[in-house]
């Protein structure tokens, strides 16, 4: 088993059919493994955290998701709420639209209404899903939330056309530079996807094929 990449992974279980069942089998297998979080929907934060009690594991869960069209209100207010249900980490959607129609102070305020929200209590991570944008949309969502104090980037929500690429990875992190994270979420199912994200750097993945990435094995899985 890779441990060295266990530790970066959020182990990730977002569909809209994910049951109680889903979520405790993530939780176990973060434990089993040595993943570095689980990634959930915010309804199931209590049971994550019940079911990770004792461990290193956090918890991670979305805001704004999966299309980032809420109003920067209504996800302060959900990231208030995820941080005292007991969330670890916030990965928020980007108002995609808003910077596809060039409206920058909206996005980056977008942004930091999530960051103020977070009040340092939870690492902001910001998915700017780079499927819909353009190279050099990416690279103004990442300025963007690099100046609103986010934590992390990250590349999809697992909703989108596509996941996350090293070629992104690559673009993403020279954008940012060292100060920040950058987060691989989709499109990681082996080892080998694994390290050419990290090589291309990444600082942290989001997978639902967390095991067979450790283990030497292949998933078919969508994120």
């Amino acid at each position: 088993m890779n441990k060295e990449i266990a530790k970066i992974i959020d182990h990730t279980v977002l569909k809209a059919q994910t049951t109680e069942d889903d979520v405790k089998k993530v939780c176990k297998e973060a434990r089993e493994y040595g993943f570095f979080s689980v990634c959930i929907n915010p309804s199931y934060i209590p049971l994550a955290k019940k079911e990770l009690e004792g461990s290193d594991v956090k918890v991670c869960t979305v805001i704004g998701f999966p299309l980032g069209a809420n109003t920067s209100e209504v996800k302060a207010f959900e990231t208030k709420d995820a941080i005292l249900k007991g969330a670890d980490e916030v990965d928020m959607v980007i108002n995609i639209g808003a910077l596809k129609d060039k409206k920058y102070d909206y996005v980056e305020n977008d942004i930091k209404a999530v960051v103020e929200a977070a009040d340092k209590k939870a690492l902001v991570k910001v998915i700017i899903e780079t499927c819909y944008l353009t190279d050099e949309e990416k690279k103004i969502a990442c300025e963007l939330s690099k100046k609103a104090g986010a934590d992390y980037v990250k590349t999809s929500t697992g909703f989108g056309t596509g996941g996350s690429t090293p070629q992104d990875i690559k673009l993403m992190r020279d954008t940012v530079g060292p100060e920040i994270g950058v987060k691989a979420s989709g499109g990681v199912r082996n080892e080998e996807d694994a390290k050419a994200v990290i090589e291309a750097g990444a600082s942290r993945i989001g997978a639902s094929s967390s095991v067979a990435v450790v283990t030497g094995g292949t998933s078919q899985g969508g994120y």
